[in-house]
């Protein structure tokens, strides 16, 4: 081993988070290849992380989250919004709401028309039936025997039937699976809860995997920067309890360290735009001006209403009820901790001529922000709803030479007037499903936005004034065919002009995905495990999806 290094192994992955736990897995498989995990963050025991209902917590607790925020929004007041990205074990998989969606078939076709070939629906259904151990669902669509499980929550609460149903009312279909056949519609949520626990990636893959003698996790590790000697990747600079150290590849250096923190570390090592990377002083290694751009996101609003029966989580929303359900948790696994509460949702098209569902539902019993601040004073519930395809992008910039120092980040939302035309939809269309007659039992006054926002212009400005992250940050190493100069990675995941490196996490995602992004960032990890193995991919899939079929002239 060579003197400049302190050890060396054959993989090095950089954050272990939804898909790098997966990588973990996958290329410490054949219990030869040595292979070291770096994390930034600690354990995932305790509580909080791993009982469903107390999501709200770890996503804002530093011990667990990088903390970052945006720059000023320009579109939005200039409010600065939260970037929750997981710094613990299991990555954000670890601090995020356990939705699971797998995206709309159309985002994989539209990923492959992008230049990413060999991603399209029929090249990534064999990966997801690959990590699913479905719990419910299409037959034949889902993976059964994976290690990955998706559940439904037992829906004992009135109103989340009742939601699906007025949707029903409403015109729009019902769909039986949204992650099989068809996705448009109302229906049963799912989520990566097992036996009453979070069922993140660091349970599903990590641990496991952490049994054979070949596989290494360090925590508490920051990595600064990727080595690069003569083009190519030979290892991974990073800092422990104070000091520096050096690690060797002898294979390849995998980045998995998300949407935001992959392209600060390309940065750092040189990658990236060189005009930005020489402002800082930094040495220009490959001069790639696609890294930390295309950042994309969901953003929403919640639509709360005032419930007129007792119905709602409201009844647990104190000191002593919260008690008990925690302690029913620890004790049994059990009860209302259980679960995270979003157990309906559904996926409609905003107008005729859209081929495939662009507005997202999440039901939840409960008027309260994400961050579980400002439950409403009484009874209530919400429906969180945003656009899934917003054409504003962003960008991730480095703020200092000093690998330590946080990124500039802007989203630059709503910076387009399609997303304001998408957002009033969004209120109306919501609103007239609340007004049917399964919701008639229960729907009482509108507390937010209001029953008075009506116009054009008050839509706007309620959503200038409390619109927040979906917290789906993605696209910034795009993934496209390596004469793209604007692309950071080819279809293979390798970085273009480096050799011995990849990135293999939501920022290689061409566009946005129908939905919350846990799902695909963990089938990139299990296709891009078979790349950097040299397996040949995943037959191709024949199964067809189901589209409307007078999507062209009508909504629903």
């Amino acid at each position: 081993m060579s003197g400049r290094f302190d050890d060396e192994f054959d993989y090095v992955i950089v954050g272990s988070g939804s898909a790098g736990c997966v990588l973990a897995a996958r290329l410490s498989e054949d219990g030869r290849s040595r292979v070291l995990v770096l994390e930034h963050g600690g354990t995932d025991a305790g509580p909080f992380i791993q009982m469903p209902a107390a999501l709200s917590y770890p996503m804002n607790m530093a011990r667990y989250d990088w903390g970052y925020v945006t720059d000023p929004e320009p579109h939005l007041g200039g409010r600065r919004l939260a970037t929750p990205r997981g710094k613990v074990i299991g990555g954000s998989s670890s601090i995020n709401g356990m939705v699971y969606v797998r995206g709309h078939a159309c985002d994989f076709d539209a990923w492959e028309a992008a230049g990413a070939v060999g991603w399209g629906y029929r090249h990534v259904l064999g990966y997801y039936r690959r990590m699913e151990r479905a719990h419910a669902g299409d037959p034949g669509w889902r993976g059964t025997g994976g290690p990955l499980h998706v559940t439904r929550g037992a829906m004992a609460n009135p109103l989340y039937g009742a939601f699906i149903r007025a949707g029903g009312e409403a015109g729009y279909g019902i769909t039986g699976d949204y992650n099989g056949e068809r996705q448009e519609g109302f229906g049963a949520m799912e989520m990566t809860v097992w036996r009453g626990r979070r069922w993140s990636a660091a349970n599903a893959y990590l641990k496991p995997a952490l049994r054979r003698r070949n596989l290494e996790l360090r925590t508490r590790c920051h990595a600064n920067r990727v080595l690069i000697e003569e083009g190519r990747a030979v290892g991974v600079e990073y800092e422990t309890a104070g000091s520096s150290r050096r690690v060797r590849a002898r294979a390849e250096v995998v980045l998995a360290a998300s949407a935001i923190n992959s392209p600060k570390l390309l940065m750092h090592s040189g990658i990236g735009p060189a005009k930005h990377l020489r402002e800082l002083d930094l040495a220009v290694v490959a001069d790639r001006p696609g890294v930390g751009a295309n950042l994309q996101d969901h953003l929403e609003i919640y639509l709360q209403v005032a419930c007129r029966l007792p119905v709602t989580l409201y009844r647990h929303w104190n000191p002593l009820s919260k008690a008990l359900i925690g302690t029913r948790w620890l004790l049994s696994g059990t009860g209302p901790g259980a679960t995270n509460h979003f157990e309906a949702c559904g996926f409609i098209r905003s107008r005729a001529g859209v081929r495939y569902p662009d507005i997202q539902y999440h039901f939840l019993p409960l008027a309260v922000r994400y961050d579980g601040t400002t439950a409403a004073d009484g009874h209530g519930f919400q429906v969180h709803v945003g656009p899934m395809r917003s054409p504003s992008r962003g960008r991730v910039r480095l703020t200092s030479a000093d690998p330590r120092a946080a990124p500039s980040i802007l989203f630059n939302y709503m910076s387009h007037e399609e997303d304001w035309r998408a957002f009033r939809a969004c209120v109306r269309l919501t609103r007239e499903v609340l007004e049917q007659p399964a919701m008639a039992p229960y729907t009482g006054d509108e507390i937010a936005p209001g029953s008075a926002v009506r116009s054009d212009e008050e839509i706007d400005e309620h959503v200038r004034a409390e619109a927040e992250s979906a917290y789906h940050p993605c696209g910034t190493c795009r993934m496209g065919a390596a004469e793209d100069a604007h692309a950071v990675v080819d279809p293979e995941c390798r970085v273009i002009g480096v050799d011995g490196l990849r990135v293999a996490d939501s920022s290689i995602f061409p566009r946005i995905t129908n939905g919350n992004l846990n799902a695909p960032s963990i089938m990139v990890g299990e296709k891009a495990s078979d790349h950097i193995l040299g397996r040949t991919p995943l037959p191709a899939a024949n199964d067809q999806p189901w589209i409307h079929p007078e999507w062209e002239t009508r909504q629903r």
